[in-house]
């Protein structure tokens, strides 16, 4: 296993869709940030970001399924990484790519305005009050996310955690932040009105959920 790893992390290397800056780089002057369509997508294209994206499945097929949209994937898991960087370059995606960074540099890694809709996949809830700040939703976190969202910019959470999604919720309203969807389950028969892109794309960790009957969370806000 350890050997699968070393090769995949050189194989990493040779993705020129993934960017593994370190940390005192992104810091001090990411190249990318602020000319991510002009320097790499070479288009105007809105930017969707997926945070925690693990092996990319949501932004893959998002960007199979949305060609007019550049997406970018974010993790801190190599090994996890290259699934999604090895699929892009093999299908020939030209609008993907990922970023291997900490999610609390996203503002750093992006300039103000630079970026259409953020989805949260399935993060760890990080339940114990001492892991507050480390949810991906905490109010730190969603300031990062409005620094760098365009004006009507969207943030969508899909979650199997009943306490994330109503922490969550609850962050929205509190701070009057606008709630565009909120559902408990979105596979429900009697939901209609779910967006197609909701329920069509499922991670990995997704549809293990489904098979043991626990339903998916899902909230749409923007800070308009």
């Amino acid at each position: 296993m350890a050997k699968k790893k070393l090769q995949r992390f050189k194989e990493n290397e040779t993705f020129s869709h993934l960017f593994q800056p370190k940390r005192e780089e992104v810091l001090s002057s990411f190249i990318l940030k602020s000319n991510w369509n002009q320097q790499f997508f070479k288009n105007s294209n809105p930017i969707i970001l997926e945070l925690g994206c693990g092996k990319g499945e949501y932004t893959i097929e998002m960007a199979k399924k949305y060609p007019q949209c550049n997406f970018i994937g974010i993790d801190l898991k190599g090994a996890r990484l290259w699934r999604g960087a090895k699929t892009a370059h093999e299908d020939g995606l030209k609008n993907v790519a990922f970023i291997r960074t900490q999610i609390d540099l996203i503002n750093v890694c992006f300039g103000p305005n630079e970026v259409s809709e953020i989805w949260i996949t399935f993060p760890d809830p990080q339940i114990k009050f001492r892991r507050t700040k480390h949810r991906l939703t905490h109010p730190l976190f969603l300031d990062k996310y409005k620094e760098i969202l365009t004006t009507n910019g969207i943030v969508h959470l899909k979650t199997d955690s009943d306490f994330l999604y109503g922490y969550t919720n609850g962050i929205v309203q509190t701070f009057g932040y606008s709630v565009l969807m909120a559902n408990h389950n979105i596979y429900h028969a009697d939901n209609h009105d779910i967006p197609e892109h909701v329920t069509s794309i499922k991670t990995f960790y997704e549809k293990k959920f489904i098979e043991i009957g626990k339903s998916i969370n899902y909230l749409r806000f923007s800070f308009s």
